[in-house]
């Protein structure tokens, strides 16, 4: 009788922790969403318009390659803007977005597969602007530009400022250089490398004032092995150096 129940638990053990990892459905596939955020994701014709392979850049590469290691099926498209492409990733099941700044706000809102890549976030001003500021509150009593719902503006709201948002980081350059905007809210090096896309360099650092990780976020109702799968694919890419080795590729 207690080999019986041994038994019986043991199998229920078995079925339970299957259950727990059960295979996804063969015709299983994610839904992945990008945005022109160079060098990490951008279409090749420079478009806010792009699918599978007219897509390219640092964090493009490594989410092809842990998608074809980890086995699923994925269609992807780049558009615009990115406050359209965070709801709809926030909306809809098996819906995958990068590369998204993870963030302690965000955390419980997806479920998050990396890091893809790391970044900055920086206050730059024109070309011969001496402004200076030593944190965020003293940059407070100028006129600063950020991009919609992105990472950096929303961080710069929770700390009391009142970005002006753009629907385009692009146009945050015309903006400072056009003195309609005091310093430019941005991620490093993806301001910029917008900056010397449009022919402009010489921006000045201000202030650098957080430095921030890049994942993919998921949908919270994707299953948990997708998340395990590719999760597990990314980090034996990274230890075999695929990672490193895209990062030199573009920067």
């Amino acid at each position: 009788m207690l080999k019986t129940l041994k038994n019986l638990m043991l199998g229920g053990l078995m079925l339970s922790a299957c259950a727990a990892h059960a295979e996804i459905p063969a015709d299983y596939k994610v839904v992945l969403l990008t945005e022109n955020f160079p060098p990490f994701n951008m279409a090749v014709d420079d478009k806010n318009f792009a699918r599978d392979d007219g897509i390219d850049g640092i964090s493009t590469e490594v989410v092809r390659e842990m998608f074809k290691r980890a086995g699923i099926q994925y269609n992807l498209s780049l558009r615009f803007p990115w406050d359209r492409l965070y709801r709809l990733t926030l909306d809809k099941p098996n819906y995958g977005l990068f590369s998204t700044t993870f963030t302690a706000e965000r955390q419980p809102l997806f479920k998050w597969v990396g890091p893809l890549a790391k970044t900055g976030w920086v206050l730059l001003a024109a070309p011969g602007n001496n402004i200076s500021v030593a944190s965020l509150k003293d940059a407070a009593q100028y006129r600063i530009g950020a991009y919609k719902n992105d990472a950096v503006s929303q961080h710069l709201e929770s700390q009391g400022l009142a970005p002006v948002n753009a629907l385009r980081d692009q146009e945050n350059i015309k903006k400072l250089l056009g003195g309609k905007i005091d310093l430019w809210a941005t991620t490093d090096p993806v301001g910029r490398y917008l900056a010397k896309q449009e022919g402009v360099s010489g921006l000045n650092t201000v202030l650098r004032f957080n430095e921030a990780e890049l994942y993919l976020a998921l949908n919270k109702d994707t299953p948990d092995e997708v998340v395990e799968r590719l999760q597990k694919a990314l980090d034996e890419m990274r230890a075999e150096g695929y990672v490193d080795e895209m990062v030199n590729n573009y920067l």
